[in-house]
């Protein structure tokens, strides 16, 4: 089984444009998702996708894959299944193929690692994500954090923006999960996603997840325990990010 890694990136993000090269501690946002990216060690395939000359010349100059994309894809699995069909290597049907998105600074190997274990404890796994906990209230109104829900066998149910599960008072113990910026299918899973409409859930949400449970299909969550691991949703994300890259295990050893 062949696990393809493909980071989407593209300048015309609309809260945030230029935001792949955008710099963290002097390093552009994009160059932290690689490298901690290729520190997990079972990639056949590890390549930015993007439909943007500039964010292509930064890749090759660093020396990465990179495969260019059309400019008409809105969301980020429709470049990351083109860009499969590009990678330069066969993708078999079962083969796995990650989204690593490219405003995920502080991703790690371990998250990855956890994306792909679901499929390689139960081969009926179609698609899985990273499912981060939160211990943080603030994390858990937030609305730019999608949360999950996911029956017991850890199939989602659901994704939201607004802070569930439900309670009148938030806690650690209430067992909420946020969305990380990682997702796997197999690779007739994703051609499926990409070639079925927008769901009613997905548009109301603005959850592409949505999608599969509205279609009936499952997509496993990834348990990960609670960590400094933030998004850039926005230029006000920056700081935080910085803050908690200089504290971060693994900043100063790519």
């Amino acid at each position: 089984m062949k696990i393809i890694g493909l980071v989407p990136a593209r300048m015309a993000a609309s809260r945030f444009p230029g935001k792949p090269l955008f710099p963290l501690l002097g390093r552009p946002m994009l160059e932290h998702c690689v490298l901690r990216a290729a520190k997990y060690p079972r990639w056949d395939v590890l390549a930015v996708c993007t439909c943007d000359a500039e964010i292509a010349d930064f890749a090759a100059a660093k020396g990465w894959p990179v495969i260019m994309t059309k400019d008409t894809h809105t969301r980020a699995l429709d470049r990351v299944a083109e860009a499969a069909t590009k990678c330069g290597t066969a993708v078999a049907e079962d083969d796995l193929v990650l989204c690593v998105q490219g405003d995920e600074p502080m991703l790690t190997p371990e998250m990855i690692a956890a994306v792909v274990q679901p499929f390689l404890d139960d081969p009926a796994v179609e698609g899985t994500m990273l499912g981060v906990h939160i211990t943080d209230e603030g994390m858990w109104r937030n609305p730019d954090i999608v949360k999950i829900i996911h029956d017991l066998a850890g199939n989602v149910l659901y994704t939201s923006r607004a802070p569930i599960p439900y309670a009148k008072q938030f806690s650690p113990e209430l067992g909420a999960r946020r969305v990380g910026g990682i997702f796997g299918f197999r690779w007739h899973a994703l051609k499926r996603f990409t070639e079925t409409p927008e769901s009613p859930l997905e548009r109301k949400e603005s959850c592409d997840s949505n999608r599969i449970p509205d279609n009936g299909w499952f997509q496993r969550v990834a348990p990960f325990p609670a960590t400094a691991y933030f998004s850039v949703d926005s230029p006000g994300d920056a700081k935080v990010v910085e803050d908690a890259l200089t504290a971060d295990p693994l900043w100063g050893t790519y």
